[in-house]
């Protein structure tokens, strides 16, 4: 389900972006006030009980504040690169690269904790890779034809020559 959410939210990136002039910091501070908005009152509504547990203890250590900050930082961070991304490429270019880097991700676990690897599970990983090598062979080629001219009906020896270094 979340996978889900992940492309709807890329896709609708890309999609209201022009409405706010493709300024990737507006689009940025809009979604954190729209999350404000919305999750508050749910995290008051589920977490009253934690919340008020942890008043007099963990909300009020400098740790858990230097931590928060942290956090923040990083998650702020990652939005503005997200955004960057989508503004850059396309919903399906950063999806992809998202799954990719979920899959080194996977192989790292399996080498520093030294996770136990099932065939499944690496044969996922493998597919998943090179999946996201063969997309972005693809898109580097497609890249490298450069812009097609229009065809006209007459060019000049200078256009054809150009034509050709463009293709190689």
């Amino acid at each position: 389900c979340s996978s889900l959410f992940v492309s709807l939210n890329s896709i609708f990136t890309k999609k209201v972006l022009p409405a706010v002039d493709n300024d990737h910091w507006k689009l940025t501070f809009y979604n954190n006030i729209n999350a404000i908005v919305l999750f508050t009152p749910l995290i008051v509504y589920y977490e009253a009980d934690t919340l008020m547990a942890a008043v007099n203890q963990q909300l009020v250590s400098p740790m858990f504040w230097a931590a928060m900050t942290v956090a923040g930082f990083f998650g702020f961070s990652i939005g503005i690169v997200t955004v960057l991304q989508i503004k850059a490429t396309s919903p399906l270019s950063h999806n992809i690269s998202g799954t990719a880097k979920a899959a080194v991700q996977s192989m790292l676990a399996f080498y520093i904790w030294k996770n136990p690897a099932t065939v499944m599970g690496v044969t996922g990983m493998f597919v998943v890779l090179g999946g996201s090598l063969l997309y972005t062979m693809v898109k580097m080629r497609e890249g490298s034809i450069g812009i097609k001219r229009p065809a006209s009906t007459t060019t000049s020896p200078r256009q054809k020559q150009q034509d050709v270094e463009l293709r190689k």
